[in-house]
């Protein structure tokens, strides 16, 4: 699947601070970037960085007044695609260690909160059978609702009011899941049928590789039913959405605009 994105920015800083960035697709094996410029004007200071697990990179810069960035890329998805109702769950104790941190609580991830409940609701299930039911409830009780939610709202502010846009899923997606003991990681994306377009977020689940015995692979699962895993595109991944945020400013800025377009080609 061959997609067509681009995405334009824009805020104001009063003082010069420092601002991180992440908004670009990632390069990682299962999508391949075919023609890719970001533009950004010069500024007192720019750096690019890895980042969460060396997926995609962040951008560091130090701003003062308008601030402009746009992107704009040509990626080629070809991810492996698995029936997630067919795979197991893997042992804790056969997990690989980079998998471990998606295991535990989180910012806007409280997953300890939701054991009982993930227990009594999905425990007759496991593996990818679970996974699915949790998704498939969440898309059942959830109203999409565009701003229903703040930079502050976790999980368990989304499972009592039953409404989010897409972080809102991701989060409960997350959530879920960990509480059942499946790592499970939040990741910040494009795809083509968002509506109203924007940046997305779905969820990445670890479970059992059926190609390679004894082994594991992440797949991805979107609660908003919006993204299908091979139309998306990844920027990067983390515990939760702290981790990943498009712009992360160390000071008071004015948010001004920002447009997102995705489209099939």
């Amino acid at each position: 699947m061959a997609l067509s994105i681009e995405m334009n920015f824009a805020f104001r800083t009063e003082e010069v601070i420092d601002v991180l960035l992440q908004f670009e697709a990632a390069m990682i094996p299962e999508q391949t970037l075919r023609d890719y410029h970001t533009l950004i004007p010069p500024h007192e200071h720019f750096a690019r960085i890895p980042a969460q697990d060396g997926i995609g990179d962040r951008l560091w810069i130090r701003a003062q007044g308008r601030v402009e960035a746009g992107y704009r890329a040509r990626v080629q998805v070809d991810r492996m695609l698995s029936e997630l109702s067919q795979l197991e769950r893997m042992d804790l104790h056969d997990l690989p260690g980079e998998t471990v941190p998606y295991l535990f609580d989180s910012r806007y991830c409280p997953a300890d909160r939701f054991q009982t409940f993930v227990h009594d609701e999905f425990g007759t299930l496991s593996g990818g059978g679970q996974i699915v039911a949790m998704r498939d409830w969440i898309a059942r009780k959830f109203t999409y609702t565009p701003g229903s939610s703040t930079a502050t709202t976790t999980a368990l502010d989304s499972f009592t009011e039953r409404r989010g846009i897409c972080r809102d899923y991701a989060h409960m997606m997350v959530t879920f899941a960990r509480a059942a003991g499946i790592p499970a990681r939040f990741v910040s994306c494009y795809a083509p049928d968002v509506t109203p377009q924007d940046f997305h977020a779905v969820a990445e689940v670890f479970l059992a590789d059926e190609t390679t015995p004894g082994g594991g692979a992440w797949h991805l699962v979107d609660a908003t039913g919006m993204a299908e895993p091979g139309e998306i595109v990844k920027i990067g991944i983390g515990r939760d959405a702290a981790d990943v945020s498009f712009m992360t400013s160390f000071g008071m800025t004015e948010f001004l605009e920002k447009t997102v377009s995705v489209v099939r080609e």
